[in-house]
């Protein structure tokens, strides 16, 4: 197909996709062009998706309990220890690691994700599972940091650090996972100490701040094809040493105790902390991203009962269908539980998304 053919075709894609979560730098030359972004497209993709969030905030936020509230609007996060009751988490905890079902696998750098789905029959087998995340309150918080009433995606999530190789962690380095606000949420099922990869965050850095907007106009100048490959498709990498100029603080690592949940806006800049020996870290990961910029809070059909809890296995399988066009990280490894020895010995691709 010649180039003016295939522009053509793409055209009217590529202009769609100015009105959605579309972030690559790469993939969309509207969305990468440095003519229209110096013009002002990005930052007013970005001021847009901004308004039309904290829009949808202000009508969720009565539901949310006040202290978590106003600790997410802070800092981008907020982290509740004893979420489940300290009587009931060691029989939940002992349910999850001791389930068997199906996993995939992803390895980045000197680390492998795997990743097990909350599908229904792990909440046939893991009742209390699914009553935690129908409770009202904790419900009502991934609604506001996610700006929408969604069900997010829920896997049981295990991160093996340092099983070799020459590439480092890509989720060790500061970054956004986009131009607009996202919910990612972690209950740990054992402790995370400092040294041990825990999640880290740059408070305040969910805020569209004066610094923040010129920091997004100045990336989207750069030319796509000699950054990194992760800040082209839309997913900016930053240095430690930038974020003063941008009025930050300094990252700050969340080492807490088994039972905690971390929920956050992945607007702001976050990473893995590094990991200073080999370990395994366990989790509930659960992930939640739409269009910013719709004028409705609901009116999700993938979240209806009966519909979420096949979701995974559906992207997974069109994924599969797919791979040779758009990519598939993530390997099938068959029944595995979350701690579980058994690794793949050749690498596998990077995911185009950060987990």
């Amino acid at each position: 197909m010649t180039s003016p053919l295939r522009t053509a075709i793409l055209a009217p894609i590529w202009l769609l996709q100015l009105v959605t979560g579309a972030k690559s730098f790469l993939d969309n030359p509207l969305i990468g062009s440095r003519r229209l972004n110096a013009l002002g497209l990005h930052v007013a993709r970005v001021r847009l998706a901004d308004s039309m969030t904290r829009w949808r905030r202000r009508r969720l936020a009565h539901r949310v309990r006040p202290e978590w509230r106003e600790a997410f609007d802070r800092d981008g996060f907020v982290a509740i220890a004893d979420i489940i009751p300290p009587h009931e988490f060691p029989a939940l905890r002992e349910a999850v690691l001791g389930y068997s079902g199906p996993a995939r696998e992803m390895r980045q750098g000197d680390a492998i994700t795997r990743r097990m789905a909350v599908d229904a029959a792990m909440f046939d087998a893991i009742p209390a599972l699914r009553e935690l995340l129908d409770r009202a309150d904790i419900k009502a918080l991934f609604h506001y940091v996610a700006s929408y009433r969604i069900t997010p995606l829920h896997y049981i999530q295990t991160i093996v650090s340092k099983v070799g190789g020459n590439e480092p962690d890509p989720q060790e380095t500061l970054h956004a996972d986009s131009f607009h606000s996202s919910l990612k949420a972690w209950l740990f099922f054992n402790p995370v100490n400092a040294d041990e990869g825990p999640f880290t965050y740059v408070p305040g850095s969910h805020r569209l701040t004066p610094e923040r907007l010129a920091w997004e106009r100045a990336r989207s100048l750069a030319d796509p094809r000699v950054v990194d490959r992760l800040s082209a498709r839309g997913s900016p990498r930053i240095a430690d040493s930038q974020l003063e100029s941008l009025r930050l603080p300094s990252s700050r690592g969340l080492a807490v105790p088994a039972n905690t949940l971390v929920v956050a806006d992945t607007v702001g800049f976050h990473c893995r902390g590094t990991s200073r020996r080999p370990g395994e870290r366990v989790e509930l990961w659960s992930y939640a991203r739409r269009n910013p910029y719709l004028p409705w809070l609901g009116g999700d059909p993938s979240s209806l009962p009966g519909i979420a809890e096949r979701r995974v296995g559906l992207i997974w399988a069109a994924r599969d269908r797919l791979a040779q066009w758009i990519g598939q990280p993530w390997q099938p490894v068959g029944k595995r539980r979350p701690v579980d020895h058994q690794h793949p010995k050749a690498d596998h691709p990077a995911s185009p998304q950060d987990g």
